[in-house]
């Protein structure tokens, strides 16, 4: 998967381009309130835009009706809140169609585009329609349009092949550097070139980024090697475990996933986040581990609480307790100070580290701390170990915490960077051109 033809590799003067990017920020009131997805495909852009290309953008936003297309179709909570008498179909539609043309709309996008490219970004107010049509049949070498939201027809994800010809419209190169949606074969994601619509088809500078960071660590790493992995549920990472057990040294293990871990291990957990289906398993990788000579690493001690806290940032009463001796009424909410100190020392003499997922309830200050240590320790070793942080909560984690600067990469997509660690074949990637 790493061997893909990048926007280098073509000669991109004069053609039309079509590049999907992920604009999928975060916004209130209109407002975008963190623009690092944007500041992240400018490179791209720039250097197709420099190369005289003629670029049409495209991205989703949220997860909104299909107000664009012929039909509006309901989603899963709708067809429930339907079922149940709450409301009808039609008021829904209705709703959709007055809120999400404001609320949903990459507007404010192109606005903040326009800006950082000095005037080549206009935006088209639909994405097949008359207006995307027509802005993209006047686009001159060096300049931009970026369509509506995708989302806005069901079409996108359901890969209808006869959306993928018009969302083609006349591109003759199609550029993928959105790897946050490398994940999902959708009709702009993967559809387009996998029906043979454009037969051009590179990466991005973003998603060259991942392959040849995350893709070549753990290919082909520097040792030893530490995988971090925390979060809550041991069943979202399945894959992920027993993957990075194959390819790394040392696998620590935190967050809520750590105690099925340890019930596994034939403790008592209290009220702690149990998968009671997924003890075996953790039974099997606890051995898996022994037998490869591998070392699995599990919390030592644990910060415990009466209750999870509501809100999740309110102040909470905690205490600390070893690892093996957490009481029946109490549950555990990060990792304790040993643990904090024992995973320092494990990543101090890595020469490569990949961590996904936070120790802990970070939202709250009191429960950051495990949290924050991990990214510490991580930014102690910046410049003389490799550093990849895998996306998701990790990634909200380390920017949140001020630690951004001190990592080698941090992935740009959630879902997408989850099963390229569990070693899966991302569509949006595996359908681009091979070198």
């Amino acid at each position: 998967m790493m061997n893909k033809k990048t926007v280098r590799d073509v000669d991109v003067k004069g053609k039309r381009v079509l590049v999907r990017c992920d604009f999928n920020v975060p916004m209130k009131d209109g407002v975008i309130t963190d623009e690092n997805r944007i500041l992240g495909a400018l490179p791209t852009i720039e250097y197709l835009l420099d190369a005289g290309a003629k670029v049409t953008l495209c991205s989703h936003m949220g997860k909104p009706h299909s107000i664009l297309s012929a039909e509006v179709k309901l989603n899963k909570k709708d067809k429930k809140k339907v079922e149940a008498g709450e409301t009808t179909a039609e008021a829904i539609i209705e709703k959709a169609k007055k809120d999400e043309p404001k609320k949903l709309t990459l507007a404010p996008v192109a606005k903040r585009l326009n800006e950082l490219l000095g005037g080549k970004v206009t935006f088209a107010t639909d994405v097949i329609g008359k207006d995307a049509n027509a802005k993209r049949s006047a686009l001159k070498e060096g300049e931009a349009v970026l369509l509506e939201n995708l989302r806005f027809h069901w079409e996108e994800e359901g890969k209808d092949e006869s959306f993928c010809k018009a969302l083609a419209y006349d591109a003759e190169v199609y550029v993928n550097d959105a790897f946050g949606t490398a994940h999902r074969s959708h009709a702009s994601t993967a559809a387009i070139v996998e029906y043979g619509i454009i037969k051009t088809a590179v990466c991005g500078f973003l998603i060259e980024k991942e392959l040849s960071v995350m893709g070549a660590t753990i290919e082909n790493p520097p040792r030893p090697f530490v995988a971090i992995l925390g979060g809550a549920k041991v069943a979202d990472k399945l894959n992920v475990i027993s993957n990075l057990l194959e390819k790394c040294d040392t696998l620590i293990i935190g967050g809520g996933m750590a105690y099925t871990f340890l019930k596994a291990k034939g403790y008592e957990v209290g009220t702690s986040l149990l998968d009671e289906e997924k003890i075996g398993y953790c039974k099997d990788m606890i051995d898996k581990a022994a037998k490869m000579g591998k070392e699995l690493v599990l919390p030592i001690d644990t910060v415990t609480t009466s209750h999870f806290p509501e809100p999740i940032d309110a102040a909470i009463d905690v205490k600390t307790v070893p690892s093996d001796q957490i009481p029946a009424d109490r549950m555990g909410m990060d990792i304790g100070e040993k643990t904090r100190k024992l995973y320092a020392e494990k990543v101090a003499g890595a020469k490569a580290v990949v961590w996904n997922g936070p120790m802990g309830v970070f939202e709250n200050p009191t429960l950051a701390k495990g949290t924050i240590a991990v990214a510490q320790a991580l930014a102690d070793v910046y410049g003389k170990c490799t550093t990849i942080i895998g996306g998701g909560d990790s990634a909200a984690a380390v920017k949140q915490l001020g630690f951004a600067d001190k990592m080698s990469h941090i992935s740009t997509g959630g879902g997408a960077s989850l099963e390229y660690l569990e070693g899966k074949v991302l569509p949006g990637i595996a359908c681009l051109n091979d070198k």
